[in-house]
Formats: C-alpha cells, structure tokens, sequence
C-alpha cells in the first residue's frame, strides 16, 4: 500500500509540474502573477513550479527507494513553509493560499511520514 500511495503522490507533482512547465501563464494567472517586461517570469514558473517537480517525481520513482520519495516529501515540506511564512507574514492570504498551504502540507506529511519510519 505504501508503494502505491508513494507512486501516486510522485505522479502527482509530476502532474502539477507539468502544468507549471507546460502552461506558465495559467499557472500564473492562478497565482496571481504578472509577466513584467521579459519572460523571466516565465522561466521561473516554467522551472521552480514545473520542471522541477517534475524531476522530483520521476527521480523518485526511478530510484524507487524509501529516501527517494522522503526527498520528495522534503521539497513538498520546503513548498509548505514557504506557504505558511506567506500566511503569516504577507497582507491578505486568500483562501487560495491556505488551499495550497493544506495540499503542501499534506503530500509532506503522506511522503515523510510513510518513508522515514
């Protein structure tokens, strides 16, 4: 069960990578970002959200071993606290960011918990 729960989290970010890689406007739309006078903005989305979560995953799944996917749920945890110093820190969090906040969290939470035991 562990092994299945593990895939499916790797597919997972390898999912919601791709869409940060694939379609960087809409996920900059959804975050509420703008693209200001050069692609970088672009280029970061297409890399920090998306292909390297991509490359999280697939690592993940090829080495198949337990620290594989803690590593994983380690750049998840990363994600979270960013998230929760956003909330904590920034004007205004929305409901969109305690949401993400909750989904980081728990993908963390599932990956480290079934893989450091």
């Amino acid at each position: 069960m562990i092994e299945v729960v593990n895939i499916v989290l790797a597919l997972v970010s390898i999912g919601l990578g791709a869409v940060g890689w694939l379609a960087p406007r809409r996920t900059m739309a959804m975050l509420d970002l703008q693209p200001v006078g050069s692609s970088m903005g672009h280029s970061e989305i297409r890399a920090a959200s998306g292909a390297l979560f991509i490359g999280l995953g697939l690592g993940a799944i090829f080495f198949d071993q337990p620290f594989a996917y803690a590593m994983l749920g380690f750049a998840w945890a990363g994600a979270a606290v960013g998230r929760l110093t956003s909330i904590v820190a920034d004007p205004a969090p929305t409901r969109r960011t305690h949401g993400f906040f909750a989904v980081e969290a728990l993908i963390a939470f599932l990956l480290l918990t079934l893989n450091l035991g």
